[in-house]
């Protein structure tokens, strides 16, 4: 008798943690504390997004009304993406897919794609009401249904119009839409904005103009490069450099990202491109700067 219920008690356990795995494995979407959609189920697939004000994506970074915004995402795995703005009044907006040039919504794994793509014929303008927005990214490795959120009308409309309204009334929908799906099948991202009034600054005493600074290393140069010894940050120095290229008008308009790797391309009104290129090797990065 003892060895029987010694086998039942091992039975049960088993059977137990059996319904928990199951139970896990299909876990509802859950609905944070910021009215986001998440994941409870960590999936290998991964999605970034972030603005052109902050590459890290984890800032709040501010924006004043007639300003402009570029706002970028990636995928570590082939997948569909899907790009909600959320105002602070409530508002949803569905920017990507569009109907636009460059609003396919399909990108490739470590592709990075940018919201106004170059050649798109209108800009994301900056307006009130004030305060923090957030952007939505869902990355799915198959199309989502979005037909109870958001409907492309007939005419000339190019982006869709919502049908919900608010955070929670998003997270919801968007849990109804992915529930269906296996839980390592898709993956949500946040990030977030501020629109801000223009800060007003006082007049200063009129001062003679200092020296020239040279901004920018490379000078005329139009073939630059420099080698630093360590291993620092890929990310941090590319947009530090970038930062330099923007200093002298240029625009970025396409980012590739690799393991040891960032190449972005710039351009300028006057129809020049730049090309800024930080690459790890060894124990040494190397930076290229090529103008032409």
């Amino acid at each position: 008798m003892k060895s029987l219920v010694n086998l039942s008690t091992m039975t049960l356990t088993a059977a137990l943690a059996a319904v928990t795995a199951l139970s896990a494995a299909h876990a509802a979407p859950t609905i944070s504390a910021q009215s986001i959609i998440v994941n409870p189920v960590q999936a290998s697939l991964d999605v970034k997004v972030w603005t052109d004000r902050d590459s890290s994506g984890t800032g709040t970074p501010a924006y004043a009304p007639g300003e402009k915004i570029r706002l970028y995402t990636s995928v570590t795995q082939d997948a569909y993406v899907y790009l909600f703005n959320v105002d602070p009044q409530g508002q949803v907006d569905l920017i990507l897919p569009n109907r636009y040039q460059g609003g396919a919504n399909f990108l490739k794994a470590n592709a990075v794609k940018v919201f106004p793509a170059a050649g798109d014929p209108f800009s994301f303008d900056i307006a009130a009401p004030y305060g923090v927005n957030k952007v939505l990214a869902v990355a799915s490795r198959t199309p989502l249904n979005l037909d109870q959120i958001a409907t492309f009308k007939s005419g000339q409309n190019s982006f869709a119009s919502v049908k919900v309204t608010g955070q929670q009334g998003l997270a919801q929908a968007l849990s109804i839409v992915v529930t269906p799906l296996p839980q390592n099948t898709w993956v949500t991202a946040t990030a977030f904005y501020n629109v801000a009034g223009r800060a007003v600054s006082m007049p200063r005493p009129v001062t003679p103009a200092p020296a020239p600074v040279v901004v920018n290393p490379w000078g005329t140069q139009r073939e630059w490069r420099i080698t630093i010894d360590n291993r620092s940050d890929l990310r941090a120095q590319h947009d530090a450099y970038a930062a330099k290229l923007r200093s002298e008008g240029y625009v970025l308009v396409g980012t590739s990202v690799k393991n040891n790797e960032i190449q972005s391309e710039f351009r300028r009104a006057d129809g020049s491109k730049a090309e800024l290129k930080v690459k790890r090797k060894g124990n040494r990065t190397e930076i290229t700067v090529e103008r032409r």
